[in-house]
């Protein structure tokens, strides 16, 4: 970490949070950390948040960090009217993380993390008029719930926040925002990551396939985007216990730090 941030003490910040905030901390650095090994990332923009247990409190990144510099002991906490709560490094938030992310978790209290990116396959998708198209299994996963919000600027104006809630709805947990990105929650890291990563392939593979022209793209029938939705929001589905350790063992293989 470059010498003009604040040194970070991690056993001062482990030991003044809770054991359940701690896990969602790490939780949430491995999110960031595994965003920049997927290339995920946008400089020092774009941001992932998560709520803090047992409080009206949420953490996200610290603004001027790269992903692959964040750690469970740096991350931000700031509460619903974004005063900062802790800040490690002394480097702030980025206030358009505040107007969306803010407004998520104030809205949808059974939401745990939300996740936004700018990759260029999400944007390039943000930017078609038809959305989001049923042409692969990976769309499947969540386009029976994905909604849209129209562009309004950077995410710096408060009275945005009311249109984005609103847009999401009371039950998605996949938007679109046009002409800008991507936005997943979860009611975990491990959920909002899972869509965010099929949500980003779906994204990747309509710009792939619609280079060939709309009129050779084969489209899913109805019935089989349906029973593809169906298997994948099946009960107890067997890689909501595996994909997340697997992926934070692909952490661990590499030496990359995020617990502390």
């Amino acid at each position: 970490m470059s010498a003009n941030l604040k040194s970070v003490a991690t056993p001062a910040v482990r030991e003044r949070v809770s054991s359940e905030e701690w896990a969602v901390r790490v939780d949430l650095a491995a999110a960031y950390q595994l965003a920049a090994q997927f290339r995920w990332t946008d400089l020092i923009y774009t941001h992932f948040s998560a709520r803090v247990p047992g409080a009206e409190h949420f953490l996200i990144n610290a603004y001027g960090l790269m992903f692959d510099e964040i750690t469970a002991s740096n991350l931000v906490k700031i509460d619903h009217a974004g005063k900062i709560i802790d800040d490690p490094t002394g480097l702030g938030y980025n206030e358009a993380g505040f107007v969306i992310h803010g407004c998520v978790h104030e809205a949808r209290p059974e939401i745990s993390c939300v996740l936004h990116t700018h990759t260029r396959a999400g944007v390039a998708v943000s930017a078609q008029k038809c959305g989001l198209l049923p042409l692969s299994q990976h769309a499947t996963r969540v386009i029976a719930q994905l909604t849209y919000h129209d562009y309004e600027g950077i995410a710096l104006e408060m009275d945005e926040r009311t249109r984005l809630a609103r847009d999401l709805g009371p039950t998605s947990k996949a938007m679109i925002l046009r002409n800008h990105g991507l936005l997943t929650a979860g009611e975990s890291v491990r959920e909002a990551f899972e869509l965010m990563y099929y949500l980003d392939c779906a994204c990747q593979i309509q710009v792939d396939a619609l280079s060939g022209g709309v009129d050779n793209a084969l489209l899913m029938s109805a019935q089989a985007a349906r029973t593809a939705v169906e298997q994948f929001e099946r009960p107890d589905r067997p890689s909501v216990h595996k994909d997340w350790p697997a992926l934070l063992r692909l952490l661990d293989r590499k030496g990359i730090d995020y617990r502390s």
